[in-house]
């Protein structure tokens, strides 16, 4: 398990939360018997205070430092992420369609996503059900998905 600069309470789980100097650069799902971290530094209040804003509302737009690293590719699927309206999920088929590849590639580079939530890639889903997760189709990765494609519609 990596060292986390911070462990969060979020309403489906818990997240684990990596630096890098002053930007987050990993957000993981992690299990809700998961420890909190104590005093929290000031990188860790910042985004302990924007997911907040984002549980009040799915609409908040993150100020808060963040680099994902990732092949080209990745980041351009993970950009175009950001472009999807909370409430209104696209499917691995429409962006790939846009990126003229195949919709596994984008679900791999949605499964590959450091910096979930901040970077929507629950808000993609399969043409015919929920697709995939976190690189799973079952378990807790898909009740995570669930999870917060209900918080955002709950918010429309």
């Amino acid at each position: 398990m990596p060292i986390y600069d911070a462990i969060l309470d979020a309403p489906p789980c818990r997240l684990g939360a990596i630096f890098t100097g002053e930007a987050l650069t990993r957000l993981d799902f992690l299990p809700t018997d998961t420890p909190v971290s104590g005093q929290a530094n000031s990188r860790a209040r910042q985004l302990a205070d924007e997911l907040d804003a984002y549980w009040r509302n799915p609409a908040h737009e993150f100020g808060l430092l963040y680099v994902p690293a990732g092949t080209s590719f990745q980041l351009r699927i993970w950009h175009a992420l950001m472009a999807i309206p909370p409430g209104q999920p696209t499917t691995y088929g429409a962006l790939a369609k846009q990126f003229g590849t195949a919709a596994r590639a984008v679900g791999q580079a949605c499964g590959s996503n450091p910096l979930p939530i901040l970077i929507p890639c629950h808000r993609v889903v399969a043409a015919n059900g929920l697709g995939g997760f976190m690189h799973a189709s079952s378990g807790t990765p898909l009740d995570v998905k669930t999870w917060l494609l209900a918080h955002e519609r709950r918010a429309d």
